[in-house]
């Protein structure tokens, strides 16, 4: 027949195997000492089954693995997906900002929700088969009256950024000093400090920027990886782990800091190349994830769909551009930056004016000075070009959108009606009911601002604010495709007839 297994999921045990009847067990009456845990029919598996297990039935139902890791579905995922269900461990090679810590700190929803290990245990051991001095000693000398404590899942996870000082004894273990002081002797197997990797026994290990760890500390991770066991001070003991390694690093090519030694490399049983997001539609989710919007009270914020896809845009503009260095990279986290400060550059002046709603305009993107700044290396000669560069790449993400959301047979319309106008003013002074009030003068431009704003859910007219967003997105487009001319002053814009 098939064998059970059963593993513990919070107010229940669930059957590991399908078609196999499971009984349910409330939460009360969790096993609190080993005979308890073996009359239920508790299976001990290794993490890197019960990996293999969870992920294997999120792939059958459909359901995603990583449901907060967006834009990988179709290139990332289904190489991680190969590597967790042949065991493997794992390293993510990518640049800043690609999610690769985030796809690690996801992994724990992969293990069981809750553990048995021996009460006391500084490595969490398993109750069938301890591994430390403490467990071994306790377990041989109550036998099935052993106590059992109960790890949730999210602790069963450890983590390490590696920096030039990281040490053996941080990740493996030293010993203690103190134990020593308090008279055990320095072969006593109790006087180990255990360090991060033992103290994750039974759970899952991340070491990010892998390079930056020197290469003799690197050695030390030799046998974690392939033999499943570290060696302490030269102690004769081998405590035999169950742990899962990830790591994260740049690549080679542009981490000159240090490098990942060939012993090492050989050892992770996959390595996986992450990227940035493909189009401006998945960047757009991901901000939409990951952005703050300030709440002010009495102030509604607006952040209308065309100007996040200009954020977006921004974005994979200077991911396109010669004059940005592409090695280092150019971050998501930019974008969420961005869409935050444009948002509150919209509060400050919505506060300024006194109106209740706050819609970002393409004059708010001048905010963006600031959040992209130090977030793109530019590669220039001349450092006072910096902040020309950056204006460049605004300006071609607002013209790509503009192309983009507004149809090119209202582009006309527009024009030729600015032939009779004296011109429209732009700028933080002006309000949004002056937008609103233009918008009505020139047809042709209420028409464009209807196709960018869609119609209302009540089929109402859009607020103001909103109306003087999609104004200045087709004037600054029309401005940037040569079709009107821009004259700046310390009190806004100005936009008239190029004739």
């Amino acid at each position: 027949g098939r064998r059970r297994e059963l593993s513990y999921q919070g107010d229940r045990y669930r059957g590991a195997v399908t078609g196999v009847p499971v009984t349910r067990v409330p939460a009360m009456t969790r096993p609190t000492t080993l005979g308890e845990l073996r009359s239920v029919g508790w299976e001990s598996v290794p993490v890197a089954e019960e990996l293999r297990r969870n992920a294997a039935a999120r792939i059958r139902s459909g359901e995603p693995l990583f449901p907060m890791v967006l834009g990988f579905e179709d290139t990332v995922l289904p190489q991680l997906e190969n590597a967790l269900l042949a065991g493997h461990d794992v390293i993510f090679l990518g640049e800043r900002g690609q999610a690769k810590t985030r796809l690690i700190r996801s992994m724990t929803g992969l293990l069981d929700e809750w553990m048995p290990i021996v009460v006391g245990s500084e490595i969490n051991d398993d109750p069938y088969r301890p591994v430390s001095r403490h467990a071994r000693v306790l377990v041989a000398e109550l036998g099935d009256d052993t106590p059992l404590g109960w790890v949730h899942r999210d602790d069963r996870y450890g983590e390490k950024l590696a920096t030039p000082d990281t040490s053996i004894a941080d990740l493996i273990g030293e010993i203690d000093p103190i134990k020593v002081a308090e008279g055990r002797y320095l072969s006593d197997e109790l006087t180990l400090h255990y360090g991060l990797v033992p103290r994750t026994n039974r759970g899952l290990f991340a070491i990010n920027e892998l390079p930056d760890l020197s290469e003799r500390i690197q050695v030390g991770l030799l046998n974690v990886l392939e033999e499943r066991d570290v060696q302490i001070r030269g102690h004769r003991i081998r405590l035999p782990l169950d742990v899962v390694m990830f790591a994260s690093a740049n690549p080679e090519d542009y981490t000159n800091r240090g490098r990942i030694i060939t012993p090492l490399k050989d050892r992770f049983g996959s390595q996986i190349r992450t990227h940035y997001p493909l189009d401006a539609d998945v960047e757009m989710d991901i901000v939409e994830q990951e952005a703050s919007i300030p709440e002010v009270d009495g102030l509604t914020v607006a952040v209308p769909e065309f100007m996040s896809r200009v954020v977006a845009t921004i974005s994979h503009e200077a991911r396109r551009s010669p004059h940005l260095n592409q090695r280092s990279g150019v971050s998501v986290r930019m974008s969420v930056a961005n869409q935050e400060a444009m948002a509150a550059s919209a509060i400050r002046r919505a506060l300024r004016s006194g109106e209740t709603v706050a819609v970002p305009r393409v004059s708010d993107l001048d905010a963006l000075t600031a959040s992209m700044a130090g977030k793109v290396e530019v590669d220039s000669i001349d450092e006072d070009r910096d902040g020309e560069i950056l204006d460049r790449i605004v300006r071609a993400a607002v013209l790509g959108v503009f192309r983009e959301v507004v149809p090119g047979e209202l582009h006309r319309g527009v024009v030729e009606a600015f032939e009779e106008h004296d011109g429209v003013s732009v700028g933080e002074a002006v309000g949004s009911a002056a937008y609103a009030e233009v918008a009505l003068e020139i047809p042709a431009l209420a028409t464009a601002v209807a196709v960018l704003l869609g119609d209302e859910p009540d089929g109402s007219d859009p607020p103001p604010a909103l109306v003087a967003s999609a104004v200045e997105l087709v004037l600054e487009g029309l401005h940037l495709s040569k079709r009107l001319n821009k004259a700046t002053t310390e009190s806004g814009s100005r936009y008239r007839n190029r004739g």
